[in-house]
């Protein structure tokens, strides 16, 4: 089995700065994909970030120039640098990746627990 663990969330002042990481852990034989999912209360959950396994790093127009994705291959973790932070940045921020648990698997997806962003003054 795999588990996404997310650390890093809380409550910032506008204009301010937090970093997301996502660890995962199991059974991994490779990362397919790993990206950012936010979900704002009464709204769906989007991808503001990704990076595939050639590395290449995608970003949602509303995220673009704010939001730093990095990855540390061998640690299987994810991080995630929120600059600017703005309130209608508020929302919780899930990780979710693609996963091969075996050299013959499919990649499936999974899921963390989610963690929450409050920017507020």
């Amino acid at each position: 089995q795999v588990t996404l663990v997310e650390s890093g969330g809380g409550l910032v002042q506008p204009g301010g700065s937090l970093r997301l990481s996502c660890a995962a852990s199991g059974t991994i034989f490779r990362v397919s994909t790993m990206a950012w999912y936010r979900q704002a209360p009464g709204q769906e959950r989007n991808q503001i970030a990704r990076i595939v396994f050639s590395g290449r790093i995608n970003y949602a127009d509303s995220v673009k120039g704010r939001f730093t994705l990095s990855k540390d291959n061998d640690k299987n973790t994810m991080y995630l640098q929120m600059d600017d932070l703005q309130p209608e940045d508020t929302a919780v921020y899930y990780c979710h990746a693609n996963i091969r648990t075996t050299s013959e698997a499919y990649p499936e997806p999974f899921w963390g627990q989610g963690t929450q962003v409050t920017v507020s003054s």
